[in-house]
């Protein structure tokens, strides 16, 4: 199982940032006419104040500004994001409806057994936004102290180490999945509602580790509350540098990445979506976005449309593995 495919899709598309006026080429220059015409939803899965809605509000405000045109964030929480991924697919496809995802938006096809939508053919990519990490965090009082020492405990004690994650299906299920399925151990996952609760199970030590994202456990981990074994990227993180990187203690290769981004209706005339690209890669490409997201561990990462197709698809392939193998259907 080629396990490391969609993060380097996922380095090929934060390169293509980076290149993306090459890359888009005279397609993306000219503005598409008239557009937009009256104002701009951007719907959120979520309930306000994860990264879906901090991404949505800080473009919303941003392309209100560029276009002159009122731009605004619409929640519609419930499902794992797929009641509004399903209201941008059945939405006017002109582009004035636009999806902020997550790496859930990847999840969902591969543990619902009916979606209303294809989230492939009825939803296309207009751009990534940003990217972060995880951070494998355990209770001092759990006594490991680096991720192979827990990786040890968990092959010499098969099912019986547990891990907290966000509930079935989030992002934080399957980067415990994927060390799962890497590290090649046996440990039992306990769903919860949300991240606050899985990093208090960890906190009391009712669990052995949480893949926690990064912007919520670097405060309980500066405060001694929280040991971190390792981040999820293959390279150190700026919030946490003396963490090594996971792949670094263990489990060769192991790279998850959370990523947020905004799809629109599939049937969307593609120089809208040019137009929108061009100007979020505009708004993601200046410094006060760094400045904005750095402190709670976003990157902005603005790719091409078809650099974001291209992870999404990669990225429900992986999911979908590990769905297979680890028999997991949403609840």
């Amino acid at each position: 199982m080629k396990l490391a495919q969609a993060s380097v899709v996922l380095l090929l598309c934060s390169a293509a940032g980076a290149h993306a006026q090459a890359v888009t080429g005279k397609a993306a220059a000219a503005p598409a006419p008239g557009f937009p015409s009256k104002p701009i939803r951007i719907v959120v899965g979520f309930t306000p104040g994860g990264g879906p809605d901090i991404t949505a509000r800080y473009l919303a405000q941003k392309l209100t500004e560029e276009y002159k045109q009122q731009v605004i964030v619409d929640n519609r929480p419930g499902a794992g994001g797929t009641i509004a991924a399903n209201l941008a697919a059945t939405a006017n496809p002109d582009g004035h409806t636009l999806l902020s995802v997550s790496s859930a938006h990847a999840v969902a096809p591969a543990i619902y057994e009916k979606l209303p939508y294809d989230a492939q053919r009825d939803l296309a990519g207009v751009s990534l936004s940003a990217v972060s990490k995880y951070v494998l965090v355990t209770s001092p009082s759990a006594g490991f102290r680096s991720t192979r020492e827990l990786l040890a405990a968990a092959k010499a004690k098969p099912g019986v180490l547990n891990f907290s994650s966000a509930g079935i299906g989030s992002g934080t299920h399957f980067a415990g999945e994927q060390l799962k399925s890497m590290a090649k151990i046996d440990v039992v996952h306990i769903p919860m509602k949300g991240i606050p609760e899985a990093m208090t199970e960890a906190l009391t030590g009712r669990v052995q580790f949480f893949l926690a994202p990064i912007a919520n456990a670097v405060p309980q981990v500066r405060d001694g509350k929280l040991l971190a074994l390792g981040v999820s990227s293959l390279k150190r993180d700026a919030l946490l540098p003396d963490v090594p990187a996971i792949a670094d203690g263990g489990v060769p290769g192991y790279d998850a990445v959370l990523w947020f981004g905004v799809v629109t209706h599939g049937k969307t005339p593609r120089p809208v979506i040019n137009d929108l690209n061009r100007e979020i890669r505009r708004v993601l490409s200046d410094d006060e976005a760094k400045r904005r997201w750095a402190p709670i561990g976003l990157e902005p990462s603005p790719t091409t449309p078809e650099g974001f197709d291209k992870l999404i698809a990669a990225e429900i392939a992986l999911f979908t593995k590990l769905a297979r193998a680890g028999n997991i259907r949403a609840q």
